[in-house]
């Protein structure tokens, strides 16, 4: 029978770095087969959180289990069921591919009859087989993050944790690496927890938590978090525009944003409202266009400014006198 309590649970959790507050009391589950994602600017406290989730920090107040297993109190088990792929690469790049997952399966006891059957299994399923004995460092960048996804998975884990995956990829490459995360989860029944700030990135996820200031101000799929923002924005521009603005508020009742560059107003179905409109509105559209709500809207909504704005504005959520002290307990 197969096991589908939650994944992770995280009950008010928090960190703190002397007065400051990286993670102020986030609570949230993962169901098991999900692909969870917390979805913020840099200094949110994603990785701060993901770095309690997998042990390397210790939580300052509340509790978190992964797998079944408490993270303060059972880090050993927690670790051996979890994978984890870092912002930063940790690859040895005088190794050849093969021989950063041998030494990946020999520090987490994958027995040495499996280890080569598993390697092959992984490496196939990042397209990186035929590459194994080159040299880490004449892989492109595209490539070493597979290769960072296939040694994740090596040890057979029950939980993937992927801190901003396709961070400084081209857009090609970082939607190559989600075809493989989307048939890695597949194949392999792995619950995928990853933390962006890339909207399009985001929209992969199941559900996504959106986190600002150390807390998550909004939780739910991406479509249901668009939904609840509002409605769809119509432009159009017309042969004359002051009259079409008339006759759209006479007709269908709406508020119109009359600009320089044509019409906009916001309606609850922007694809089916426009076939009414063009039928009924009694004067010729040149052009007309309908905009859906975005992930950054939402971001907007709950938090007044735009995610490249927040961006701009945070700094690191550590500290620098804490920087590099994680591992303490």
């Amino acid at each position: 029978m197969v096991d589908r309590r939650p994944a992770i649970r995280v009950a008010g959790l928090e960190k703190r770095f002397g007065d400051v507050e990286a993670v102020r009391g986030v609570s949230f589950d993962v169901q098991a087969g999900e692909t969870f994602g917390f979805l913020g600017p840099n200094g949110a406290g994603k990785s701060t959180t993901i770095n309690m989730l997998c042990t390397l920090l210790r939580p300052s107040a509340g509790r978190a289990s992964v797998a079944g297993f408490d993270v303060v109190d059972q880090r050993d088990d927690v670790r051996r069921e979890i994978g984890l792929v870092f912002q930063d690469m940790t690859l040895d790049t005088y190794l050849s591919a093969a021989q950063n997952l041998r030494f990946h399966g020999q520090l987490y006891g994958v027995p040495a009859a499996e280890l080569e059957t598993r390697m092959q299994q992984v490496l196939e399923l990042v397209g990186l087989w035929d590459r194994r004995d080159k040299d880490v460092m004449v892989f492109s960048g595209g490539m070493k993050r597979r290769l960072e996804i296939a040694r994740g998975l090596l040890h057979s884990p029950r939980v993937l944790f992927l801190d901003e995956p396709t961070v400084g990829l081209d857009p090609q490459t970082r939607a190559s690496i989600w075809e493989y995360l989307e048939q890695l989860r597949r194949q392999e029944d792995l619950t995928i927890f990853l933390t962006t700030h890339y909207m399009d990135e985001a929209e992969h996820c199941d559900r996504i938590a959106i986190m600002d200031a150390g807390q998550i101000v909004a939780l739910d799929t991406p479509q249901a978090l668009k939904a609840a923002i509002g409605t769809d924005r119509v432009r159009l521009v017309t042969a004359d525009d002051t009259a079409a603005a008339a006759a759209i508020s006479a007709q269908f009742g709406l508020a119109v944003a009359t600009t320089p560059d044509g019409l906009t107003l916001q309606v609850a179905d922007g694809e089916q409202f426009v076939p009414r409109l063009l039928a009924d509105l009694g004067v010729a559209v040149r052009s007309v266009s309908v905009t859906r709500p975005t992930l950054d809207d939402v971001f907007m909504a709950y938090t007044g400014r735009t995610i490249r704005d927040a961006e701009g504005a945070a700094g690191s959520e550590i500290p620098a006198m804490f920087r590099g002290m994680g591992g303490r307990r």
